[in-house]
């Protein structure tokens, strides 16, 4: 079977220039947001993916979803950081195990409005535990027993009275501000301090949860059968990683589900936008078409010619909407977690996203142009010259 020369169409879309510029621009801007939901999912998943480490266990409270509503007593902390064979040893055979606490609280944002700042309390260790992924890039960092604070880098942008040298009012407590942390995740939109003295600012006498360096391929699940039925304790054994995994599911679910609406409402918009071009096209080509039938072109190749006709003005809709997403890649926001507390990650348009959204324009595309192609490929040669 013979199809319809390439150049063809090529033409034709050239010549209906402003038909063809109106359909781009309309499945552009459906897939602009389809690619700008995606690239926040993510950005939102690679912030805490990037952070998750697999040689570091993290237990919490049995039955407890997250840090925000986990609590250990000190004693429990203590049997979990001295009576877990699996954690390795640090400089005077000392556990790599600290406890940490974890609060939110209310802070003004630079846009204007309130949300919340994660507050997380940790012991010396931590910082051994974590090593070089994470670091005092200003001031320097807090002295253990003191009322001080360093921050996260993402939270200068966001809160203009977080400096080195501000106070911050805990409850009653005034905390002082003396270096800026660089910090894979999550970590980065935090305030750090000492434990023992946030435990006491925010009236926590509890604890949010334990970390622990353990070697890599660790059965945590054993560890977590071994304490199934001591009465002293009942931790949540995770890894880092299936910690912060679990932390993602929720909102980057959302980020989906927000996204595939959007770009289903817009889509429809778009998918009549390249039906009213195509017929349009078809109805001032009629002449053509009963000459390409005269000439021996099948209704299957007439169709497969509007097709892909669609086809490109779906992938150049596309491209379209790719470009305007990308002046985005890298610019910071932030949201609610899971804990309620916020966190600022950035656009990631990765090939994935783009890919994706492409494909997602070419559907587009084929769905608009399957009716007026069907109806082109229908067409009697006699009639079509005739209303020529």
């Amino acid at each position: 079977m013979a199809l319809v020369p390439l150049r063809y169409n090529l033409r034709s879309l050239w010549v209906r220039s402003s038909s063809t510029l109106l359909t781009v621009c309309a499945i552009g801007a459906t897939v602009a947001v389809l690619a700008g939901m995606l690239s926040l999912q993510q950005g939102f998943v690679t912030l805490f993916a990037e952070r998750g480490r697999t040689d570091i266990a993290v237990f919490l409270r049995k039955g407890a979803t997250s840090e925000g509503e986990s609590g250990l007593t000190r004693e429990q902390c203590a049997i979990l950081t001295k009576e877990v064979a699996e954690v390795q040893k640090g400089d005077g055979d000392r556990p790599l195990a600290s406890a940490e606490l974890f609060l939110a609280v209310r802070r003004k944002k630079a846009d204007g409005g309130e949300t919340n700042v994660s507050l997380r309390g940790v012991e010396p260790l931590t910082f051994a535990i974590h090593g070089d992924d994470v670091g005092i890039v200003e001031g320097r960092n807090f002295q253990p027993g003191s009322d001080e604070l360093i921050l996260g880098e993402g939270l200068r942008a966001r809160f203009p009275d977080l400096r080195v040298g501000e106070t911050m009012q805990i409850n009653v407590v005034p905390f002082k501000i003396v270096g800026i942390f660089a910090a894979k995740g999550g970590y980065r939109s935090e305030v750090w301090g000492d434990l023992d003295r946030l435990g006491e600012a925010l009236q926590r006498p509890v604890r949010s949860r334990v970390i622990a360096r353990v070697p890599e391929g660790t059965d945590l699940a054993a560890i977590q059968t071994r304490f199934a039925d001591d009465l002293r304790v009942q931790p949540k054994v995770l890894t880092e990683a299936e910690y912060l995994t679990s932390q993602t599911q929720r909102l980057s679910l959302t980020f989906g589900i927000l996204g595939g609406f959007l770009a289903f409402i817009m889509g429809i918009a778009a998918v009549f936008t390249g039906t009213n071009a195509m017929l349009a096209a078809i109805s001032s080509r009629t002449h053509e078409i009963g000459i390409l039938k005269a000439l021996g072109f099948r209704p299957f190749a007439i169709f497969l010619a509007f097709q892909f006709e669609a086809l490109l003005l779906g992938l150049l809709g596309g491209v379209l909407g790719c470009l305007a997403v990308l002046p985005l890649q890298g610019v910071e926001t932030g949201t609610m977690n899971q804990t309620f507390s916020e966190v600022t990650f950035a656009f990631r348009t990765t090939p994935a996203v783009m890919l994706n959204a492409v494909a997602f324009a070419a559907v587009l595309g084929l769905i608009g142009g399957a009716g007026p192609a069907r109806r082109a490929a229908k067409m009697m040669p006699t009639t079509a010259l005739r209303r020529g």
